[in-house]
Order: structure tokens, then sequence, then C-alpha cells
């Protein structure tokens, strides 16, 4: 969403409202009663309050816990990276499949029930809000979407968790139990199959960046329908989002002609992009609150940077500034990509430019010399202004993108049949490579070389029944690891139960 509409979410300070199941809910500010019986009169209300569900969309790239960085570490083509093996124990734990319920940071679970809890507040109010009935459907579609996104994440997370419709109070909030993942799939389902029709199918690019459209909810609805194995229903789904692959679909998004433009900075809310966490350098964010929910730059930009880097005054290596060096491509798969084209786009080679003599830094945890580029800062990004410069990077990052969605469609279609064909050979074509035959592992390969470092790899490989294979060297235990312990502090007092295999 366009920041102006996302800046109204301040004024009302709904960041006080809380969607843990933990204890930790009991001592929310009382501001949230006052919110829930005096609030949610008109439409600007209303708006606020939407925007306070869109806010934990920046769980992908913003904070030092964010999704990508995380989901990166525990998958075979990167390592956590940073500092050391202490640095940042989540992440570091996850990479090396040894998390516990006391390790595991409790804002992967946190975070996304607080999204699910404004939704729910939302939706119970929405009848009695003073504001036209076509906003009122639009905004209960955005709602519901959102609410199926964040539990999407969990349910992919943790497996195991509670199905919260409505607002919990105090009362009722430690009585929560579990759901079985089949229930919490199905209304992952209804939600976003009863959101759709009330979705635009295009937004105002002056106004609405960033919000959903009709084209990005189908596209959530067809990933969801294929880990749910649904495929033939993905696949339909799906093929209203892709249209004729290499063309453009129904609602205008289409491939975009160079790779390397989807890593533009300034690209933001382009043809091939489906869904987006909208980022801003203009937030302001210093340290006294990152990774609070009111932060509103890129954290990712400034985390996969190397440490210390210079270069002569006469090179031509990129001029960058310093990072932290997490997110560090592995040998696996700089070798593996290394004679794709989109290689320079996705691994920053310093090894070599330090061999070269053109630019140096500082290795940091489990270096390789390679670096994530698609999320690598550029001096030219550098805040100036107020906060922190490091905060207030503002590369937009991708919940899903066309390219994806063509590659699951073909992975749907059982990978095989012309239209699978078709699908893959866009992906390939667009970076000027030729057709192989559709198969499986054909689809594999190719989700790993165009979305690498995207977030995406390890809920693939968990999905496709390889992670064991290939995480083999990384300690991961099958049966246990392909989902994360529940926080220690979220079962206390509570209903809720472990994880199998965890403690």
């Amino acid at each position: 969403m366009k920041n102006k509409f996302k800046y109204i979410y301040a004024v009302v300070a709904l960041a006080a409202l809380g969607g843990s199941c933990s204890e930790d809910f009991v001592s929310v500010d009382p501001k949230g009663s006052f919110l829930s019986t005096s609030y949610y009169k008109d439409e600007q209300q209303a708006t606020s309050a939407l925007v306070g569900v869109y806010d934990p969309l920046r769980k992908n790239t913003g904070g030092f816990e964010n999704m990508v960085a995380m989901m990166n570490a525990g998958s075979d083509d990167f390592y956590a990276g940073g500092g050391g093996a202490s640095d940042g124990q989540g992440i570091q734990n996850f990479s090396t499949h040894s998390l516990t319920s006391l390790i595991i940071p409790g804002s992967f679970w946190n975070d996304h029930y607080q999204g699910i809890y404004r939704a729910n507040v939302l939706l119970s109010k929405m009848d009695g809000v003073n504001m036209s009935d076509a906003l009122k459907v639009r905004f209960t579609g955005e709602a519901k979407a959102l609410r199926a996104l964040y539990y999407f994440n969990l349910v992919r997370m943790f497996k195991n968790i509670p199905l919260i419709l409505e607002p919990l109070t105090t009362s009722t909030m430690l009585n929560v139990e579990q759901a079985a993942p089949t229930a919490i799939y199905a209304q992952i389902e209804k939600d976003l199959v009863e959101a759709i029709p009330a979705l635009p199918t295009s937004v105002d690019a002056a106004t609405g960046s960033g919000r959903l459209t009709r084209g990005a909810a189908q596209a959530i609805l067809g990933k969801v329908y294929l880990y749910d194995g649904k495929n033939a229903e993905a696949a339909a789904i799906l093929a209203q989002v892709n249209g004729t692959p290499g063309q453009p679909n129904q609602y205008g998004n289409h491939l975009l002609a160079d790779f390397d433009d989807l890593w533009v900075v300034a690209n933001k809310f382009n043809a091939e992009s489906l869904l987006e966490v909208s980022h801003t350098s203009a937030g302001n964010s210093d340290w006294g609150f990152w990774g609070s929910g009111r932060d509103e730059g890129n954290s990712l930009n400034v985390m996969v940077g190397p440490r210390g880097y210079s270069r002569p005054a006469n090179s031509t290596a990129a001029d960058l500034p310093s990072g932290w060096s997490f997110s560090v491509p592995t040998q696996k798969l700089y070798d593996a990509m290394k004679n794709d084209p989109r290689f320079d786009a996705t691994i920053f080679d310093l090894k070599a430019l330090k061999a070269a003599g053109k630019a140096d830094y500082i290795p940091g945890y489990q270096d390789t010399g390679y670096f994530l580029n698609k999320f690598l800062p550029r001096k030219t990004d550098v805040r100036t202004g107020g906060g922190a410069a490091e905060l207030n990077y503002k590369q937009n990052s991708y919940v899903i993108r066309l390219a994806d969605t063509y590659l699951l469609e073909a992975e749907a279609l059982g990978a095989t049949g012309a239209r699978a064909q078709a699908l893959l050979d866009a992906v390939r074509a667009r970076v000027g490579l030729p057709s192989v035959p559709v198969t499986l592992a054909a689809i594999k390969n190719e989700r790993r070389m165009e979305l690498a470092g995207e977030g995406h790899r390890f809920f693939d490989l968990v999905r496709w029944g390889d992670a064991a294979a290939a995480l083999s060297d990384r300690g991961f235990n099958a049966g246990t690891d392909e989902i994360f312990p529940i926080p220690y502090v979220e079962l206390t007092g509570t209903k809720l139960k472990q994880n199998p295999n965890y403690q």
C-alpha cells in the first residue's frame, strides 16, 4: 500500500492490540478496550484499522526476525551467516536445524496472530461502520484475504495451531486449543474464496499500490491449494492468474522482459508483482523501535550486505555500504547457478572481486565470499535523513510474483502436458534459456534458480518431501524439523500442546 495509506495507522496506535495466545496478551495496554467499544465509526477509522491488518506483511523483510532471512537460513542454499554462531540465536539454530521452544523467535508466532487478531476485530465491527456498502465489501475481502495469508504462513511454519475467528478476550484466550491442519487449510481456502469477488481487479497506483487485488488473492489461493494437495483446484485458479504463458494476463500482469529489473529499488509494484511488501526510507526508523512493527524500512538489505566493505578509488566494483553478512549463499548454490543467466542478479561474487584487488571486506560467520545480490544495498539507497541509516532502506519485497505462479501451476498440472511445458518455457525464455522437457525435476530446478534467496526454498523442499536429503548435512531430522517448535511462552498456562519431538 502507499505510504500515506500506511501512515494513517500510526495515528490510531492500533499496534497496542496483540494477537498472541500467550499470557503476554493480558498485559496489553487498556487502550485495546477503548478501541473496541468506541472506534470503527466511519470510513476513516475503518481505513486506519485496515492498515493495521496489513501492517504485519512487513514481516517478510522487516525487522531482524524477518521471513526471508529466516527461511533462507534453513534451506540448503544459504547459511545464517552474521557475526558469529550466537548472532541471532534463532536464525542460527534454524540453519543447523537445532531449534527448541526456548530458542525459536516468538515473533514468528506473535506477529502473524497479531494480524489475525486485527482482522478479526475489524470483521466483527464492519457492519456498524458508517461507510458505503461497496467499501464494506472490499474491506471485508481484504481482511479475510490477509487473515488467510497469515494463517498460511503459520500452518506452514508450525502446523498445529489454534484457529481463531473472533477477537480473543482475557477470559477466553487461555482456553484456546489447536485445530487440525485440515481445518486451518479449510478456513484459509474459505476466506480466500469469499474474498476474491470482493477485491478489485486493479488498484489506483497513486493511492492504493500494495493493497490486495483479485489476482493477488487468486495467486495465494492457488498456492494454498497446492500445499493442501488439491492440484486440480490449484491449476484451475492459477490459470486465471497466469493467462497465456508469456503474455499479459487478464489483469495486465506479465513477466518483466529483463530479470534484473525485478531488483531495481525504484521498480516498485511492477507488472510481474502480484503482492509485495512496501518499505520506505521516509519513516525515520530508529533503533528504539526496530522490529516493533513501527519501523518501515527493509531490514533484509543491511542484513545481507558484506561487513567492512571497501574498494579502491579506481575500482569498477559496486559501491556498497557495509552490512551484517547474513543469508550467505552456499557453495552448492554457487555451483548450481554459475552457468545460469540469473547468477549475477542473484549472487554477488565478492570472493572474485577481492582476489582481483577490486574490493575488500571483513569475512563474517560462515563466509563463502558470496552475497545475496537481489537484496544487496547500494550507497545510492542509503537514507541521509532522520533515523538510523541501516534501518531505512526502501526496497520492496515480493510476497508472490508471476514467475512463481507460472511454476506453481506447472507443478499443479503434474509437470506434464502442453500447458505445463509452455509455463516452464516462458520462465526460461525470459532469461534466454532454451526449452527443456517439462518434468517435476525440471520445475524444481527452475524454482531454485528463479526464486533463490526469496525465502521459498525451505517450504518447497518440505512440500516435495526433499528436505531430509537436501539438508542431511545441516542436522535435519525427518519427522521433526519440517516445522518449528511452538514458542515455550505460548504453552505456559494455556491448553496448547508442543509439536512432536520438541520439548
